[in-house]
């Protein structure tokens, strides 16, 4: 089989749940970014039991928002021996929030949970492996970190910096309620124990309702969105951006930093996964203005939200792209049926992909 690489959109309903998959020629290798919503769970499942050869190369939890951690923390929550492999997780938890500096060890309820599971699931050193067991961070100088996967995929982290993560660990202050000890796993074990939605043997929940906040076309500043782990994806000529909810600025200073190393005045890459389900304060005119891409992954449902904003579709046809960009959607919605509108794909010159009939999720390859 020919080298290739390819991006699916697993179902995930206003989250993300990510399987970025590469082929060197000699056997399929793939990597999880995230796992979506509770109620997305099934779908998860479904794909990492079809996984190729049953394993992941690697494991990300972007950040502990719980549309995309939730579905994480219910996979690890399966009774071992699991019928698939990791080989390495990139979660910062509490102890690598105080390596970014922050004073106090202070950490949210799903971040605890993930670190016991890790603990109590995974081999020993499984824990940010690549990064030697410290934070999957970038520094605030020199050249940004790369890992090498297996079979040549090559990743350039774009974020979190420090500041994003001692941002996140001040806002963690409350959500713990004196229900965990903060690092302390056998505390968070217990604690996971009493949450019935991530039990193997409890029934699927649906997360809550909420209503979405007033409209702004302000950059986003949740401390969670600016803790993300986001990355380019780099194997032989194919490339993508995994941005998780990361905010605009960081990667816009990582990606220039990455310019000035290269000698380039624009990257370029085959696929491009909106930040934050396609917020308008995650897509800028600046962000635009550094990317050249063909294809722009959107992965949400719209539930909660309303996302994707139009601002920031808007924002991407508006910038100097190839000729005809294509806007890639793994659900089809209230919020995303409206650029599938033919007429609206000729007047604004884009092309839109949306799942097949009868199917769920999004594949794309390139």
């Amino acid at each position: 089989m020919k080298r290739s690489m390819g991006l699916e959109m697993l179902p995930a309903l206003h989250g993300d749940a990510l399987l970025l998959r590469w082929h060197d020629g000699r056997r399929p290798r793939q990597l999880l970014v995230d796992g979506g919503p509770i109620g997305a769970y099934g779908a998860l499942r479904a794909a990492i039991d079809a996984l190729p050869g049953q394993r992941l190369e690697l494991v990300v939890l972007s950040h502990v928002d719980t549309d995309h951690v939730d579905g994480l923390l219910r996979l690890f929550a399966e009774p071992t021996p699991w019928p698939f492999s990791v080989a390495d997780v990139w979660f910062n938890g509490w102890t690598h929030l105080i390596e970014a500096g922050a004073q106090e060890r202070l950490g949210g309820k799903q971040g605890e949970f993930f670190a016991a599971l890790i603990q109590q699931r995974l081999p020993p050193d499984t824990w940010n492996r690549a990064f030697g067991g410290h934070a999957v961070r970038v520094p605030a100088t020199g050249a940004l970190p790369e890992v090498t996967l297996p079979g040549g995929l090559k990743l350039t982290l774009l974020s979190p910096t420090d500041e994003g993560l001692v941002a996140l660990h001040r806002a963690w202050r409350t959500d713990l309620k004196g229900q965990v000890v903060p690092g302390d796993f056998d505390s968070a074990w217990a604690a996971l124990a009493t949450q019935s939605r991530y039990l193997p043997e409890a029934g699927l929940l649906g997360g809550g309702a909420t209503t979405r906040p007033a409209g702004s076309t302000r950059l986003d500043a949740a401390p969670a969105n600016g803790s993300s782990i986001a990355f380019l994806a780099e194997f032989g000529r194919r490339s993508a951006l995994l941005l998780a909810d990361a905010h605009a600025p960081v990667v816009c200073a990582s990606i220039r930093r990455l310019l000035a190393t290269r000698g380039q005045s624009r990257l370029r890459v085959d696929a491009m996964k909106l930040a934050h389900h396609g917020s308008r304060g995650n897509t800028t005119a600046e962000l635009m203005a550094l990317v050249e891409c063909p294809r722009y992954l959107v992965s949400t449902n719209g539930d909660l939200f309303g996302h994707p904003d139009e601002e920031a579709l808007a924002c991407i046809l508006a910038s100097s792209q190839p000729a005809r960009v294509q806007l890639c959607f793994n659900h089809l919605s209230d919020t995303t049926r409206a650029w599938a509108d033919p007429a609206r794909q000729q007047r604004l010159g884009y092309d839109a992909l949306f799942p097949a009939p009868g199917t769920e999720g999004l594949a794309v390859h390139w």
